[in-house]
């Protein structure tokens, strides 16, 4: 799951206006070669050179077909593309983050690619990655990087503190902050207060916001009432670092960590480059990377996250067919190892795990923790269920909201998010 990226200014706004053509996008003259639009969602800085290389080895190896590159910030992507395609003008392909997948598929927006050239390879990825991307028994994206929450760690400082290994379970996690600050004098874990971090708290205890099978709202049931009461003790006590719910509380914590100020926290791969650039870690073999704890359930697991390639439903034959063999490409082994190489991100596919790409140990490390990720249910709403954790858990974490009123709120607020589901 990536953090949003600053706003851009007019003149991108502008650009997207111009790019956002789906199946207008012609060539120019009937002989010539096929334009797409792709609207790639990677940060512009540190990610968007290296698909901007592969659209160029692309364009290269396909001469019929041009490609015409937008990046996207991700926070704004989504309501973009949601307009553009309404408006039968959307781009040919857009990097579809995995919670979107299923509810633009649902509005009719993006083309079934079951059967077609786009998962010519489709025994190559993980499954878990392919059900995410799945509406209604059709797969309606290509993953092309994959993602999960790990319990992050200072091996240095945990060393110094005693410890061998990483915490197996929430109970353990809590001690080891107290040997971190008693012996090594920083805190030893720092918790967040966003909705998406509090989820392996409730698989911990075999529980999720919803039950898709059953249809019903479970946040209010006494499984994840039990692992979102081990959520909150994380924040306070020896060791533990008290809640921040400031507008920056994501950079204070990360900066905290890079720097040595503190032991320990959970975390996702997007972070894997910035980590390095840290005083902590300037040796990489400092960072440790864990399953995160497991709850009572005796369970550990995390969410999944990431990115698909999907294909607008809208564009015409000739620009679905062009679209379908980029998506081909740009998902190759090849492809995903050179994203994998210069991007410091996860693959999706088994073979693209090339001894090039684990010899980085912060994706070596991740790989690892992939097998405790949970897929998202095939749920259209249920990327939204975490904006009312994001309203109510700081309340709760920092004490102006109770955790029963907390919960109650959420209830009411998720109910409302998917009003076919009971209580």
């Amino acid at each position: 799951m990536r953090r949003g990226i600053a706003a851009t200014a007019l003149v991108a706004t502008l650009a997207l206006a111009a790019t956002a053509c789906g199946g207008d996008s012609g060539s120019g003259k009937a002989d010539g070669p096929t334009t797409i639009t792709w609207w790639d969602t990677s940060n512009a800085t540190n990610e968007a050179p290296t698909y901007r290389a592969l659209v160029k080895e692309f364009e290269a190896a396909n001469k019929g077909v041009k490609v015409t590159y937008v990046n996207v910030p991700f926070d704004q992507a989504q309501n973009k593309f949601d307009t553009a395609a309404g408006a039968k003008g959307a781009p040919d392909v857009l990097r579809s983050e995995v919670g979107w997948t299923p509810a633009f598929a649902k509005k009719g927006y993006f083309l079934p690619l079951d059967g077609t050239e786009a998962l010519k390879d489709k025994a190559q990825f993980e499954p878990n990655l392919l059900k995410q991307a799945q509406f209604d028994g059709k797969t309606y994206g290509v993953p092309l990087v994959t993602d999960t929450l790990a319990f992050v760690y200072n091996k240095a400082i945990f060393a110094k503190a005693g410890i061998t290994k990483a915490p197996a379970t929430w109970g353990e996690l809590k001690s080891d902050a107290a040997a971190v600050k008693s012996k090594a004098k920083v805190d030893g874990y720092w918790a967040s207060t966003a909705g998406y971090y509090a989820q392996p708290f409730l698989y911990g205890e075999g529980t999720d916001t919803v039950d898709l099978a059953h249809k019903k709202v479970t946040i209010a049931g006494a499984p994840a009432v039990k692992g979102l009461e081990t959520w909150k003790g994380l924040f306070s006590g020896p060791g533990l670092h008290k809640p921040d719910t400031t507008a920056d509380a994501y950079a204070h914590q990360q900066d905290a960590f890079v720097n040595g100020k503190v032991a320990s926290i959970i975390q996702g791969p997007w972070e894997i480059t910035n980590f390095y650039k840290g005083s902590a870690f300037k040796d990489k073999k400092n960072l440790g990377i864990a399953t995160v704890p497991a709850g009572s359930a005796g369970k550990a697991g995390a969410p999944t996250g990431g990115h698909n390639l999907a294909v607008y439903a809208g564009s015409d034959k000739a620009h679905q067919a062009a679209s379908l063999k980029f998506l081909n490409f740009m998902t190759s082994a090849k492809s995903q190892e050179q994203i994998a190489l210069k991007n410091s991100t996860l693959p999706t596919r088994s073979d693209a795990y090339t001894p090039g790409v684990t010899a980085d140990p912060g994706i070596a490390g991740f790989q690892k923790v992939l097998s405790a990720s949970q897929p998202r249910p095939e749920l259209p709403e249920y990327s939204s269920l975490w904006g009312p954790m994001d309203t109510e858990l700081p309340k709760v974490a920092d004490g102006r909201e109770s955790l029963q009123d907390g919960v109650k709120a959420l209830d009411e607020a998720m109910a409302k998010l998917v009003p076919d589901f009971t209580k």
